[in-house]
């Protein structure tokens, strides 16, 4: 709340400087931070009274939002990648699906490898767990293991994270 928007009847108010002017009348702290050309902030509503800080709303708020947008561009977003195997997959396959994990990886990005069974194959399920075990065997110079191979239905999943990232 701003300037008029404060119906409290007093408030202890704080100037620019963040020295306390005590506790006066809302309409007597609205004056002197109208003599400064300044707003008047409810900063804490809870207290009994509210505390009002004298200040640059808009400077403020404009500060805001230049620490926030900074925070954003710093922010790293993790993407996840999948990588689909097979319980049949041949050996150079592998090879081929290895290197785009790695490269995912190195680019900071997770990587889920996924294997689907078909047909009769889910009654194998060991198969596509060595595939898997082999696979992660492969990426462990590059990643970590977050969450181990498990079978959800027809599928079985396991999501590698990058080394460096933690």
């Amino acid at each position: 709340m701003i300037n008029e928007e404060i119906r409290d009847r007093e408030v202890r108010v704080v100037d620019q400087n963040g020295e306390q002017l005590g506790i006066m009348p809302t309409r007597q702290a609205l004056e002197k931070a109208e003599e400064l050309n300044l707003d008047l902030v409810k900063i804490v509503p809870k207290a009994v009274p509210p505390v009002c800080k004298i200040m640059d709303y808009g400077k403020y708020r404009f500060e805001q939002s230049k620490k926030e947008r900074e925070f954003r561009k710093n922010q790293k977003v993790i993407n996840i990648k999948e990588v689909r195997l097979s319980a049949t997959i041949e050996d150079h396959d592998v090879d081929v699906k290895v290197k785009n994990a790695i490269k995912f990886l190195k680019e900071g990005n997770k990587v889920k490898a996924t294997i689907r069974f078909r047909g009769r194959q889910i009654t194998h399920s060991e198969i596509g767990r060595q595939v898997m075990t082999d696979f992660a065997e492969r990426i462990k110079d590059y990643g970590k293991i977050d969450k181990p191979p498990a079978i959800e239905g027809r599928n079985m999943s396991m999501i590698v994270s990058p080394k460096d990232a933690n």
